[in-house]
């Protein structure tokens, strides 16, 4: 988790033009925490006033991690462009798991993280996730 989460540049595939939706959320947040964000969506020029790329290998700069906010039986495909745009991590928000997306991950060498909030850990964390991660850590469910 701390090696995504310290990677600058990120690609969020998942991102809408409905802001209600939590992959637009999400891409909003790690901006606002200074992250440099890419929307991937094959259906939008832009996304919350950032420009929207068709696919990880039209990205303009190589990231170092891509937010997988989609169904998970379009988590695999992702999963699989990623590793053809030589993406090195892959997190599955949760909603996004599939087995064969992370199996495919692990093959291919790829840091996956699985069914946990990206937010919860992206600094600055807000007092909400930082209240959920206290839980979780004492809980025993804290990824590391």
């Amino acid at each position: 988790v701390q090696q995504f989460v310290a990677q600058r540049a990120l690609a969020v595939v998942g991102a809408s033009r409905n802001p209600n939706k939590f992959g637009t959320m999400a891409l909003k947040e790690l901006k606002k925490r200074g992250y440099r964000v890419y929307p991937v969506n094959p259906h939008a020029a832009e996304i919350a006033g950032i420009t929207c790329y068709h696919s990880l290998a039209s990205l303009p700069e190589k990231v170092g991690g891509v937010v997988v906010v989609l169904p998970p039986a379009m988590a695999e495909r992702v999963v699989q462009e990623a590793a053809s745009a030589g993406i090195p991590q892959v997190w599955l928000q949760q909603g996004a798991e599939s087995d064969a997306a992370i199996k495919y991950a692990e093959s291919q060498g790829m840091n996956v993280i699985a069914g946990h909030c990206i937010l919860m850990f992206a600094e600055p964390v807000g007092v909400m996730h930082r209240m959920h991660r206290f839980v979780w850590r004492l809980l025993g469910k804290l990824p590391r």
